[in-house]
């Protein structure tokens, strides 16, 4: 294969790369704590969307551990849109580790 093939080739990975990066800073990503109680919505960038809070967990003598559950809801939900990301960039790059680009 020439170099020229190969830049070419290299240019549309990442031309590829970049487009699914944009489609998954798009989508968002849920998630429950605490038995369905909290919910938190984050996009695939890492933005907090929504929290939602079901009213019966709101007990005025423990908000440790409905702070908690927002923290445990949160975390999940970053970590599926981490694990989408992770595995949406790999089929793209053939499991290729592209510096700067995950």
């Amino acid at each position: 294969m020439d170099m020229n093939q190969m830049m070419k080739q290299a240019r549309k990975m990442q031309a590829n790369l970049a487009k699914a990066q944009d489609e998954i800073s798009a989508m968002e990503f849920s998630a429950k704590a605490g038995g369905g109680v909290v919910e938190v919505t984050v996009t695939g960038d890492h933005k907090v969307l929504s929290v939602t809070i079901d009213p019966e967990a709101v007990d005025p003598q423990d908000v440790e551990m409905l702070q908690d559950m927002i923290v445990a809801a949160t975390n999940e939900a970053l970590r599926e849109a981490d694990d989408f990301s992770n595995e949406r960039l790999s089929s793209l790059t053939g499991g290729m580790n592209m510096p700067g680009m995950m």
